[in-house]
């Protein structure tokens, strides 16, 4: 069996390694990064449900993301034809779905999941797109603990 190629960047949070097959490219950046491409997805710690999706051209760019389905329960998501096309989505079962989570400096008490853009991710693809969501009937804000 081959094994898996594996290369090392820097991240804030020190040197990190990571297998070819497992970085994610992102056709069209994210919001406000449109020039950063690849990425992947860094655990924390075992047993934390975040993540950071960590640039692999610019060190110092790594964005919390979580699961939004592990904090709630009805959070719903449009993909226009376009966007699913560029995911190359075949299979629901394909797709996972992030948003970005923001603690604001010294209040950790308003840790807040941000559901106006979710970052979709197709895991069998490798390719991910951030869409803007703007349901009025959606919050665009979640409070992990109510202050």
């Amino acid at each position: 069996m081959a094994e898996k190629k594996v290369i090392e960047y820097e991240t804030r949070l020190g040197t990190q390694k990571v297998a070819v097959d497992r970085i994610i490219r992102f056709p069209k950046g994210l919001i406000g990064y449109a020039d950063r491409r690849d990425f992947a997805l860094l655990q924390i710690r075992e047993g934390v449900p975040f993540l950071i999706l960590q640039s692999l051209e610019d060190p110092s760019l790594g964005l919390m993301v979580a699961d939004p389905y592990s904090f709630i329960d009805d959070f719903s998501i449009k993909l226009n034809d376009a966007e699913q096309h560029m995911l190359n989505i075949d299979n629901p079962n394909q797709v996972s779905v992030l948003v970005t989570v923001s603690i604001p400096a010294g209040k950790p008490e308003e840790t807040a999941l941000n559901l106006t853009g979710p970052i979709i991710i197709n895991h069998v693809a490798r390719l991910g797109l951030q869409i803007a969501q703007a349901d009025p009937q959606q919050p665009g804000k979640v409070f992990l603990r109510k202050t």
